[in-house]
């Protein structure tokens, strides 16, 4: 059994956030973790930033074909991916992070959309698009206000490019659909509305909610680990 990691949108480097809960799980129950290279953010390849969100299902596909059996944690847009990814035999389980749990035929975008203070997002006429007027204190209020202010800068030192076709790219697939899975409603998350976030959680077989923003694995990776303990057991 491994963790697999599938990271948030307009970031880079899922390791480096979903460390804090990796060393926690890997001490208390011995499972490793690896995060997926997304190629929408520019983690692999130039030729492959085009691809968008078919790209990244197919790099989560890659990851899961190496593996016997996996927990897929999908954190905000990694949601999405899993979707899109569709079904896989060594998927075990599913655990969403104020993450998403869209229909066939649904974009990122679409899902956003809806939100009363959505995150801002400019298209840089390049066939990406980028956060636009936030910098490290602003981006840590919204999105790690719960983290120290060194953890807020190096998440902001994270912040990346994307390709649009992420969020532009209706899912061809449900790959939730049918698998067992958990949701972890993030009660003070500043990036991703509550009433949100519960909608999705109502698609998973159970949720629960926990006091922290948009990232508790970088600020209460106990509480994820007890979650992960319970799956395992």
């Amino acid at each position: 059994m491994e963790l697999i990691f599938v990271h948030g949108a307009l970031v880079r480097d899922g390791q480096w956030w979903w460390q804090p809960t990796a060393e926690l799980l890997q001490k208390r129950t011995g499972v490793q973790s690896r995060s997926v290279a997304l190629p929408s953010c520019g983690e692999t390849s130039l030729d492959e930033l085009s691809g968008g969100l078919a790209a990244d299902a197919a790099a989560l596909r890659r990851e899961l074909d190496s593996v016997d059996s996996a927990i897929v944690v999908g954190h905000s847009y990694g949601g999405t991916v899993i979707a899109e990814a569709d079904h896989h035999d060594a998927v075990e389980h599913l655990l969403y992070v104020s993450s998403y749990l869209p229909d066939a035929g649904t974009s990122q975008g679409v899902i956003m959309s809806g939100e009363s203070d959505p995150v801002s997002i400019d298209d840089n006429g390049d066939g990406t698009m980028s956060v636009s007027g936030y910098d490290a204190s602003s981006f840590g209020a919204r999105f790690l206000q719960d983290a120290d202010d060194e953890t807020q800068q190096r998440g902001w030192d994270r912040v990346t490019a994307q390709s649009a076709g992420a969020f532009m790219t209706p899912t061809s697939a449900a790959g939730w659909q049918g698998v067992d899975s958990t949701y972890i409603v993030c009660e003070h998350d500043h990036s991703t509305s509550v009433e949100l976030q519960r909608f999705h959680a109502d698609r998973a077989t159970r949720s629960f909610e926990v006091p922290t923003g948009h990232h508790p694995f970088i600020t209460r990776p106990d509480l994820i680990v007890e979650q992960l303990e319970a799956l395992l057991e």
